[in-house]
């Protein structure tokens, strides 16, 4: 794939680490996989990298923002998952989420939405349980040791990484607002890097 196919450049991805998995992988995420390091590292494949992020977001452009919900467990991603709820308006959960927020109507922190962003299937396995009880879609960001069981669009990436899980959002956050029309394109969106990033 030609770099200019690409959301953001290989080196800017590269960068982030986005590509980087762990020593221990699943057979769900073989097929996104590129190789596996001498040092027993795996490493994600770049461009499905890629494909998945513009997946997700062509799948949440098709909601209004107060109809999605990110779930996140992982105090490692809070920065980036408020920093795109901030910028395009969806609602986020950054920590314990405890099961029945999106299925009993009679607790204080009912939720109701449309459709699931996790960034672990792992840690936010009780928000994709409730999700699967209600029949909304799930996405998740998921790393070479994620299941992808009850999972409707996996987006393979470093999940545990601060600058990829700020790159990632970034680039979601970007296109998610062209996609749904709020800015024209991808150069209006001036929102820096920084901002969804963990120093």
């Amino acid at each position: 794939m030609s770099e200019e196919q690409l959301l953001i450049s290989q080196e800017e991805y590269l960068k982030s680490g986005i590509h980087i998995g762990t020593k221990f992988k699943t057979k769900y995420m073989a097929n996104f996989i590129y190789k596996t390091r001498p040092d027993g590292l795996s490493v994600l494949n770049l461009q499905k990298i890629d494909e998945r992020i513009s997946l997700a977001a062509n799948l949440l452009a098709l909601y209004k923002p107060e109809d999605i919900l990110i779930v996140s467990r992982r105090e490692n991603s809070w920065k980036a998952v408020n920093a795109f709820a901030k910028v395009t308006g969806v609602k986020a959960f950054a920590g314990r989420y405890m099961p029945g927020i999106l299925t009993n109507p009679k607790l204080r922190t009912f939720i109701e939405t449309k459709i699931l962003l996790v960034t672990d299937s792992w840690p936010d396995r009780n928000a994709i349980a409730d999700a699967n009880k209600i029949g909304i879609p799930v996405v998740a960001l998921c790393d070479t040791n994620n299941q992808s069981n009850f999972i409707d669009l996996v987006v393979p990436c470093n999940n545990k990484g601060k600058k990829s899980l700020g790159l990632l959002f970034w680039l979601l956050a970007r296109e998610y607002l062209v996609k749904r029309g709020a800015i024209p394109n991808k150069e209006a969106f001036t929102e820096p890097m920084d901002n969804f990033m963990e120093e």
